[in-house]
């Protein structure tokens, strides 16, 4: 089955041929809230959108799967590793536009035009409130014998870390990359256990000193209905790391995106740039970046929410295409260091 998506609100059709006016989403993006952008983009221009949801891996198998048949248009998926995947797989086209060209910053497209970034989100450090240590400012401090038993972090199995060691093989090489990783391991105050959201809940029950999360998931304890999650987004706080200063600035926080790419085999190719385009705009920016407490990847656009107040900060500039390309050498170094 496939959710098509009108302006007129939301129903349940059987998949059918392609249409000149319809857009198949082959989409690992699982927030109700994405569909008001579905919906708004149907409104402007008439363009249904059959919106597949699935696992990203599942997405992406069923693409290889249909082959030159696919009705596939654009596949939407999250993380720089798993569009690096794509890529590899031969799934996407490139897509040469001055809309997206202008719109978003080159590190967040890929060289070659072959997907662009459509949200994005940071992967910081979190300590309790007013518990930070003063030389506590940089990734790099995560393998300080300091933090030793202090550092929650999820398992090295999370697409998360992979990217996050991966942009530091690209900064630091690989030696030093893998010392931090053994730093890291020495440093944990447990064994990797659950999401993010997990390792700040275990921060504000003070089973660490410091923890390592994505923004958006502190966004979505802050601003849940839930007391508990919001006590426990009150109880840390977060800062980017290698911020520098003015004078010396430093390498910047490294932050991921989800993002999308025209399939190699679209039938709706045109409508699917259109679409493309739209996602780009302030409104529909707007909507992505509130909807999931991400950061637009837009510059310049109002947002609201928790983290509206923290979207002021240095990112690495670190091509998110990167990710992919290190990710198999960070996971060989999380298996040497015996990172869980």
């Amino acid at each position: 089955m496939v959710r098509t998506l009108t302006a007129l609100g939301l129903a349940l059709v059987a998949a059918s041929p392609a249409l000149a006016q319809e857009i198949n989403l082959y989409s690992a993006r699982h927030y109700d809230t994405d569909l008001r952008i579905y919906e708004n983009f149907t409104a402007q221009t008439g363009i249904r959108v059959n919106l597949i949801e699935g696992a990203g891996e599942q997405l992406m198998e069923r693409i290889l799967t249909e082959g030159e048949n696919s009705p596939a248009d654009l596949y939407v998926t999250v993380d720089g590793g798993r569009l690096h995947q794509a890529v590899e797989a031969g799934i996407f086209q490139p897509v040469h536009s001055d809309i997206l060209d202008s719109r978003i910053p080159e590190n967040f497209r890929h060289p070659e035009d072959l997907w662009f970034g459509l949200s994005a989100r940071a992967r910081v450090i979190f300590t309790r409130k007013g518990e930070r240590p003063e030389w506590l400012n940089d990734y790099e401090d995560l393998a300080d014998p300091r933090l030793e038993g202090e550092i929650c972090i999820r398992s090295s199995s999370s697409i998360y870390n992979i990217s996050l060691l991966a942009e530091l093989i690209e900064r630091l090489g690989d030696d030093a990359a893998q010392d931090w990783a053994q730093g890291v391991v020495d440093n944990l105050a447990r064994q990797p256990q659950g999401g993010d959201r997990d390792q700040l809940r275990a921060l504000a029950a003070d089973e660490c000193s410091v923890a390592v999360s994505n923004t958006y998931y502190w966004g979505a304890l802050a601003a849940s209905d839930n007391p508990d999650d919001v006590a426990v987004a009150d109880a840390v706080e977060f800062f980017y790391p290698n911020q520098g200063t003015d004078a010396e600035p430093g390498s910047g926080a490294h932050v991921n995106i989800s993002g999308a790419g025209v399939v190699v085999n679209a039938p709706n190719r045109d409508n699917a740039i259109r679409f493309l385009e739209y996602l780009v705009s302030d409104e529909a920016q707007a909507i992505f970046a509130d909807s999931n407490n991400e950061f637009p990847i837009v510059p310049g656009v109002e947002i609201h929410g928790p983290v509206a107040p923290y979207t002021e900060f240095r990112n690495s500039g670190v091509n998110v295409a990167i990710y992919g390309i290190n990710a198999a050498e960070a996971t060989e170094i999380y298996d040497r260091v015996g990172f869980p």
